[in-house]
C-alpha cells in the first residue's frame, strides 16, 4: 500500500510533532511505500493566497496522481485535514488523521472550525491520538466514533558526552549541588514560573539546590523578572542536543509542571521520557496528556501545577531522598525501554491504517 505523510511540521523543523513524524517515516514497516509531502519550503501554505491552503490542495492532488497514493496520513487536522477530505472524496482514497492535543482543542473554539474538524474526523479511516487525553476530548464530542487508536510517541537511546559533562560541571561550579532541571520553551504552560515561585520554600530546606532552566521563548523576560531576586535560578538559554543529553545526565531530577491554559496544554511531553532514559525521576503537572508519559508515584511525581506548595514539597522530597530518586528513576528507565520503542509504536499505526 502506497502511503503519504501529509504534514506541515517535519525535520529540520524542531519540536515533538516533527519528531513524531520523522520516526513514523524512519520506522515504517514498508520503507519503499511511504513518502512525505511537507511545508519545509513553504509549498503547502501561502499567506497571501485565499484560501491559504490552496497550494496544499494542488500539491496533494499532484502527489496522489503521480505516486498513485492509496492512503494519506494527515499530520494537522486543520487546515490539511480539509484538503485530504476533499481529495479523498474526489479520488476515492482513504485518509487517517493524527491528533496531538492542541490541534483538536483549538479547532473546537470556533463553531465553523468545530463543524469542519468533526466532519473530517467522522470520514477518516483511522484517528491516531498521541495521548489518551485527546482521545477523551474527541469521544466527548463524537461519542459514536470507533476508529480511534492511541499511539504515544516513542524514545530512542542516546548517550552523553562525558567531556561536555565535565565542562558544564566546571563552568557552573556544580560540585556538591543538587541540580533541578527544566528543558523546554519558555512559555507559561510549561510551568517554570510556578517552580520559580516555589524556590524560596525549596531553598529553606535545600539551600544547595540550584534550578537550571534551558530553552528560550516569548516568556523569557517574564520569567527572568520573576526570578531576579533568587540566586539559585539560572537561565542557560538554547542548548544543543549534545548539551541537552549532558544536562539530563548531570541533573538529580527533572521538573516541568505543565498546565492547561485555555486549551493550550502539553499533549505528552517527550522530554519526560528523555529524562527517564537518563534514569532521572520527574515532577510533572497533572494536565493534558502528561499522565501517559509519567506514572505518578512510580516513575515520577504528579502535582497540581497551580499549587506551588505541592511543587515545593515534591521538589524537597526528591532533593532530600536519594533513594527515592534512584527508585523512581530506575522505574522510569525500565518503562521507557519497555513501552516506548519507536518500532513498536509505528507498527501499531501501520496496522491500524492497513486494516481495511
Amino acid at each position: 500500500m502506497k502511503t503519504l505523510l501529509f504534514t506541515i511540521e517535519y525535520p529540520p523543523f524542531k519540536g515533538g510533532v516533527a519528531n513524531y513524524y520523522e520516526n513514523l517515516v524512519k520506522f515504517w514497516p514498508e520503507p519503499d511505500n511511504i513518502s512525505v509531502l511537507n511545508n519545509n519550503e513553504g509549498k503547502l501554505l501561502k499567506k497571501f493566497i485565499w484560501p491559504h491552503w490552496l497550494p496544499s490542495f494542488l500539491a496533494l492532488r499532484r502527489e496522489i496522481k503521480q505516486k498513485e497514493i492509496d492512503h494519506i496520513i494527515v499530520g494537522q487536522l486543520l487546515p490539511l485535514g480539509t484538503v485530504a477530505w476533499l481529495l479523498a472524496k474526489i479520488y476515492r482514497k482513504k485518509y487517517s488523521v493524527v491528533l496531538h492535543g492542541m490541534d483538536y482543542a483549538f479547532a473546537q473554539k470556533k463553531w465553523r472550525k468545530k463543524i469542519l474538524a468533526n466532519l473530517i474526523l467522522k470520514n477518516s479511516h483511522t484517528i491516531i491520538c498521541a495521548n489518551s487525553y485527546v482521545k477523551y476530548l474527541v469521544q466527548k464530542n463524537l461519542p459514536k466514533l470507533t476508529q480511534i487508536k492511541i499511539v504515544n510517541p516513542g524514545i530512542t537511546t542516546q548517550s552523553a558526552d562525558q567531556q561536555i559533562i565535565q565542562d558544564l560541571k566546571q563552568k557552573y561550579n556544580l560540585e556538591n549541588k543538587i541540580i533541578m532541571l527544566t528543558i523546554s520553551r519558555l512559555v507559561k504552560r510549561k510551568g517554570q514560573d510556578q517552580v520559580i515561585a516555589a524556590m524560596p520554600e525549596i531553598n529553606k530546606h535545600v539551600p544547595n539546590l540550584q534550578y537550571f532552566i534551558a530553552g528560550d521563548g516569548p516568556d523569557r523576560i517574564y520569567l527572568e523578572e520573576k526570578a531576579k531576586d533568587l540566586k539559585n535560578v539560572f537561565f542557560i538559554g538554547k542548548i544543543s542536543d549534545e548539551e541537552k543529553q549532558a544536562w539530563l545526565e548531570l541533573c538529580d531530577f527533572f521538573t516541568m509542571p505543565t498546565r492547561n491554559i485555555d486549551g493550550d496544554f502539553d499533549g505528552f511531553g517527550i522530554v519526560y521520557l528523555e529524562a527517564a532514559m537518563a534514569h532521572k525521576p520527574v515532577i510533572a503537572g497533572e494536565s493534558g496528556g502528561v499522565k501517559d508519559a509519567v506514572q505518578g508515584g512510580i516513575t515520577g511525581i504528579l502535582v497540581n501545577p497551580l499549587d506551588t506548595e505541592k511543587i515545593a514539597n515534591a521538589s524537597i522530597k526528591l532533593a532530600t531522598e536519594p533513594e527515592t530518586r534512584k527508585q523512581l528513576g530506575d522505574k522510569a528507565y525500565e518503562r521507557a525501554q519497555r513501552d516506548f520503542r519507536w518500532e513498536d509504536k509505528i507498527k501499531k499505526i501501520h496496522s491500524a491504517i492497513t486494516n481495511q
